[in-house]
């Protein structure tokens, strides 16, 4: 069993930081708000980066003219829907890639005597299992906190947090949590816990947008793993 004191808590986000699915996830996103609601509303076009899941519902439902409560009755049948979609979406995910550096970075990081894994993302749970299962990454992941426990981003490094005291027996406090992520949302989300933020320009963010929000460390992409590495681990 490893040493505790002193362990950093390294979280990724998913898409956009570890990996890119060709748009399977918008795509059945699409679907089951046709299925579930009738309207795609606008999604044509609608940021999803930095959003989750519940929140992207939300949004496009509410834009669409649906109530707030009409949208949440329907939630719970749309994601078991939407899971289904995503399955069938990641068959045909042909354009599915990891960014450069990442799986270098994240067995790197997973094999430290000083850190341990997490992931803090958007993705409801279900769905963010079914999106790193291609590539082999679930196994780094044991713990985590998902667009299903809480629609607000801000809320989940706390969750995680908690989650990884569970599993680990040990409590996570402020710069010893690290968020990896590729946009500013990651970078607000850090900061409201009072975690360290190491992001990439990888996803939709451009890295002078990124730049001006002042994370702790920023890198075009995460190719020189060992130096991101450095960077977690200062």
């Amino acid at each position: 069993m490893r040493e505790m004191v002193g362990t950093k808590l390294v979280l990724f986000d998913i898409d956009g930081t570890i990996l890119y699915t060709g748009g399977a996830g918008r795509r059945a996103m699409r679907r089951s708000l046709l299925e579930v609601y009738g309207s795609t509303g606008p999604i044509k076009g609608f940021p999803f980066s930095g959003k989750t899941d519940p929140q992207i519902i939300i949004e496009l439902m509410t834009l669409a003219g649906y109530a707030l409560n009409l949208i949440e009755e329907r939630m719970e049948r749309f994601w078991d829907i939407y899971v289904e979609y995503l399955r069938e979406e990641m068959t045909r995910a042909h354009k599915l890639k990891v960014y450069p550096g990442v799986m270098e970075l994240v067995a790197a990081l997973h094999s430290h005597n000083g850190t341990v894994l997490g992931l803090v993302t958007g993705n409801i749970q279900r769905g963010a299992r079914l999106k790193l299962e291609p590539v082999g990454l679930n196994q780094y992941f044991p713990v985590g906190a998902f667009g299903d426990d809480s629609a607000d981003r801000n809320q989940l490094p706390r969750i995680a947090v908690q989650r990884a005291g569970q599993q680990f027996g040990r409590d996570f406090r402020g710069r010893e949590v690290i968020i990896v992520g590729d946009t500013t949302a990651d970078i607000s989300c850090a900061r409201h816990f009072g975690a360290k933020v190491v992001v990439a320009a990888t996803g939709m963010i451009s890295y002078e947008e990124l730049e001006k929000a002042k994370p702790d460390a920023l890198f075009r992409d995460f190719s020189d793993y060992r130096k991101v590495m450095e960077e977690i681990l200062e």
